[in-house]
């Protein structure tokens, strides 16, 4: 007679199976369903991932075991009657013949990859003001420092699979420990070879911690093979501290273009591509025209491409910013989204004037840059930090670093 745990171990595999064939079918994985995000840290209204509703059983345990594999396993001792071996070997078949080559690429080299996931570190500018000398979280503050840190965080990537915690939004990139160096140049080693770097710019209510690992996030999302830097300002990390955050950008500027200047003239670094994102665009525009005034022609040669992703700027401020750096603004990407309700606001508290990220395409394509219009892309509520949270749109700033800036089939 079939037993309750027989009937269990038949449910277990059947999911697991299911699973493997809708996944297998849509080529999606649990995290990049459209809208899934990434639980972030120290941020209020995160979002989960979808749950898949598979139980603990259809989880990879790391040794290359697929949940169909363990839950064939769970039937040894269990005296399982041959009516129900036959469906669990069933479900296991059908799952096989979908998964085979998947998971034969799977024990493969992985050649895609970004090159954070094999080299965890990251390397950082701040010119937050240090807690407790950056040694255990949260490492930087809130406060504006005298002078800037330059430093490497050693991180820990979420462990990979199928169903791995991290497809589900229960695990994520983590800081271990950081180490603080004396200059930018101390970051780099030119015995290395030339390195493309990507340097990622935060925006409003964004902790250390968030901005750190949100450059992560962006690295690993967009397969970036190169180092992976952050340039982190003072945030409050407050809904209702937006003039203050505000006001800490622009006073990082000058710092900015310290860290452009040293990266651009580093002998271990090839080009240089930044994305930007929110507020993170006013201060990185302010600091592109400065470095672009004080080492002209150098700019466009070795930084590669610029991507502002919702910016936040006032849009007669940027016009006149654009005019300033010439042909340069045509290595800018800009992501924009009329649907973006955080740009709304902002729009609101400037008295009325419209925001670059909410602003018409035509308007943006006037200036000479490259415009991506991402409002059919977003489906939440708030829909400002697709660049994270929308794997279209990650496509996107990789295309563009690869100098093709376009939404796949325009």
């Amino acid at each position: 007679m079939p037993t309750s745990h027989d009937d269990e171990v038949v449910r277990t595999a059947s999911q697991c199976s299911s699973v493997d064939m809708h996944y297998k079918s849509t080529g999606m994985e649990p995290s990049s369903m459209r809208g899934a995000k990434i639980p972030r840290d120290g941020r209020t209204g995160a979002l989960l991932s979808p749950r898949s509703g598979i139980s603990e059983g259809c989880r990879n345990d790391g040794g290359g075991r697929s949940g169909v594999a363990r839950a064939i396993e769970m039937i040894i001792p269990t005296g399982l009657s041959r009516r129900n071996m036959l469906r669990v070997l069933a479900s296991g078949a059908s799952a096989f013949a979908l998964e085979g080559c998947a998971s034969l690429a799977g024990t493969a080299t992985r050649f895609d990859v970004a090159e954070l996931t094999t080299n965890p570190t990251l390397l950082i500018a701040t010119t937050r003001k240090p807690v407790n000398g950056a040694r255990a979280k949260p490492w930087f503050g809130s406060e504006r420092a005298a002078r800037m840190s330059i430093a490497r965080a050693k991180l820990a990537a979420p462990e990979e699979g199928r169903f791995s915690l991290a497809s589900i939004g229960m695990d994520d990139w983590r800081i271990d420990a950081i180490e603080m160096a004396p200059k930018i140049g101390d970051l780099l080693v030119p015995a290395a070879g030339m390195r493309d770097v990507l340097l990622y710019v935060h925006g409003f209510n964004q902790t250390f911690e968030t901005a750190a690992l949100d450059a992560a996030r962006l690295s690993n999302g967009i397969r970036f093979r190169g180092e992976t830097m952050v340039f982190s300002w003072p945030s409050k990390a407050q809904l209702f501290d937006y003039g203050y955050d505000r006001e800490s950008a622009m006073w990082s500027r000058d710092a900015l273009e310290q860290v452009l200047s040293g990266l651009i003239t580093s002998p271990a670094v090839g080009r240089v591509h930044i994305v930007a994102h929110s507020v993170g665009t006013m201060v990185t525009m302010e600091a592109i025209r400065q470095i672009y005034d004080r080492h002209g022609g150098m700019v466009a040669e070795r930084i590669g491409t610029v991507v502002f992703a919702s910016p936040d700027i006032d849009m007669d401020v940027f016009s006149s910013s654009v005019q300033r750096i010439g042909p340069f603004a045509q290595n800018i990407t800009v992501i924009t989204s009329t649907n973006d309700r955080a740009l709304a606001v902002s729009r609101w508290m400037a008295g009325g004037i419209n925001r670059v990220g909410a602003a018409e395409h035509a308007e943006l394509k006037r200036l000479g840059l490259h415009v991506i219009d991402a409002s059919k892309q977003g489906w939440g509520i708030i829909n400002h930090d697709l660049f994270l949270s929308n794997a279209q749109i990650r496509e996107v700033i990789r295309r563009a670093i690869d100098g093709q800036p376009r939404l796949a089939g325009d």
